[in-house]
């Protein structure tokens, strides 16, 4: 596929210099684990998922910012090496870079700690860029930015014509002007409990509340973990897939790999269904191996 051919990803949000620490148990209120390995990682909600959207074959434009600091430069030295026009991610002096702390277990899953940093200091004046929007067809956001930074990218992805995807993690209250704006919402058994007030404890239950979001939102997906994802568009129930039998390695980033793919997808002009395929897929096969 040429490179002017494929589908263009706009991603705004965050990027995270992530410590990865492998223990064989995450440490409970007060107590001190001896873990047996660490290695830093490129990461950030926005990072990830722009980079899972260009591994899946668009072409991505990430709109973020970095600290002028060593983190900073790794984070962009990454974007660049997928692909990805990190042009509009700028380097502010004044605060660190964005970063996590992430403890995986035994059991494959993980606990992480955020410091936000640069990600609060994005240049609204970036999403607003005329040439950011040229043949975009989906706009990815999350919520580790401002919520007016969001809500103005999600404005200008409108105007040009792009498909809005909201992947709504970590979960925070949201304004109904924003929700207004959404064309796709993703989120995870948790983030689908908070939103809906109903409990996510399979797929049956998965299905349950996309169902119930789909009231409000034009497609739902509600992932969840080993159960599988569940989702739809609306006028029509909402279908249920199974996870794909794999050996777990880690959980890390899992929901961030789904959302780029389905984004990369839903670009492609895919259906829903092939895009929630896809997906499921991809996430099946990031949490059978050890990240980089």
């Amino acid at each position: 596929m040429s490179e002017p051919s494929k589908a263009v990803v706009v991603v705004v949000g965050s990027l995270h210099y992530d410590i990865m620490v492998d223990a064989p148990d995450r440490p409970r209120k007060g107590e001190t684990v001896a873990g047996y390995g660490w290695r830093p990682k490129f990461g950030g909600k926005g990072g990830n998922q722009a980079v899972a959207s260009s591994k899946a074959g668009s072409r991505v434009r990430m709109v973020g910012a970095v600290g002028n600091d060593d983190f900073g430069r790794f984070l962009v030295d990454r974007l660049a090496s997928f692909g990805i026009d990190a042009s509009r991610v700028r380097r502010v002096a004044e605060v660190g870079s964005g970063m996590s702390v992430a403890i995986s277990d035994n059991a494959g899953d993980y606990g992480a700690v955020i410091v936000s940093g640069a990600n609060l200091r994005i240049e609204p004046s970036l999403v607003t860029e005329k040439e950011l929007w040229l043949d975009a067809k989906v706009l990815i956001l999350q919520n580790e930015v401002p919520e007016p930074l969001n809500i103005l990218a999600a404005s200008a992805a409108r105007a040009a014509g792009a498909i809005v995807c909201l992947n709504a993690a970590p979960y925070r209250p949201m304004s109904d002007e924003f929700l207004a704006l959404i064309d796709v919402l993703v989120v995870n058994a948790i983030e689908a409990e908070q939103l809906a007030s109903i409990a996510v404890a399979d797929l049956a239950s998965a299905r349950n509340v996309a169902d119930h979001l789909l009231q409000r939102f034009p497609s739902v997906v509600v992932t969840a973990g080993a159960d599988g994802v569940a989702g739809g568009q609306k006028g029509a129930i909402a279908i249920g897939l199974p996870a794909s039998p794999v050996e777990l390695v880690s959980t890390h980033g899992a929901g961030d790999v789904f959302v780029g793919a389905l984004a990369s997808a839903i670009a492609g002009g895919k259906s829903f269904s092939h895009c929630l395929a896809s997906a499921n897929e991809a996430a099946a096969i990031h949490v059978s191996t050890r990240e980089d």
